[in-house]
């Protein structure tokens, strides 16, 4: 089985401006490379596990996502950095256009989109790691079974309630892994 370093999107791999789509909005955060350097170079898939609620609220389309998706993998690939695969969960709950307002198994806090990465690529929870900023992140990964989970603190509210290894910024994880 493989393991994989499991990254939330914006706040871990950008600075979240809001609503993200377009290379001209992308702001790497500082760090994320090394990171990600250090994990590959420890046998870790990199996998990116991101909700977005822009597309649901008609912000921007699964296109353009995809767009700048490939777009940052290629900044990846620039820096030795093969990121294995990308989960994205388009859908919102009460808001957006009817296509997309659902309630549905891969937004998190629910674990649906860790759990088809896990089989699509034989990934060993046990593990592997979660790194996120939101309790959300942290909750989906706990319910797909990952012991493993940091949690970079700073913009959004934390309550404590969940178990996770909670530190400054993406730069100060690489210790940890």
């Amino acid at each position: 089985m493989n393991k994989a370093l499991f990254l939330d999107r914006d706040g871990i791999i950008n600075i979240d401006h809001g609503y993200v789509y377009q290379a001209d909005q992308f702001e790497f955060v500082e760090g994320i490379f090394e990171l990600c350097q250090h994990a590959q170079a420890k046998g870790f898939q990199i996998i990116v596990i991101t909700n977005q609620s822009g597309i649901a609220r008609g912000m921007y389309g699964e296109e353009q996502f995809l767009k700048l998706t490939d777009w940052m993998k290629k900044e990846f690939l620039e820096r030795q950095v093969n990121i294995t695969d990308v989960y994205f969960c388009p859908h919102h709950p009460t808001k957006g256009n009817e296509h997309y307002k659902i309630t549905c198994d891969c937004r998190k806090p629910a674990p649906g989109m860790l759990i088809k990465a896990a089989k699509k690529h034989n990934i060993n929870f046990s593990e592997s790691f979660f790194v996120g900023d939101k309790v959300s992140d942290m909750q989906a990964a706990e319910a797909a079974g990952i012991e493993n989970r940091i949690l970079v603190s700073g913009k959004y509210g934390d309550d404590q309630a969940i178990s996770a290894l909670r530190l400054e910024n993406v730069s100060s994880i690489i210790d940890h892994i």
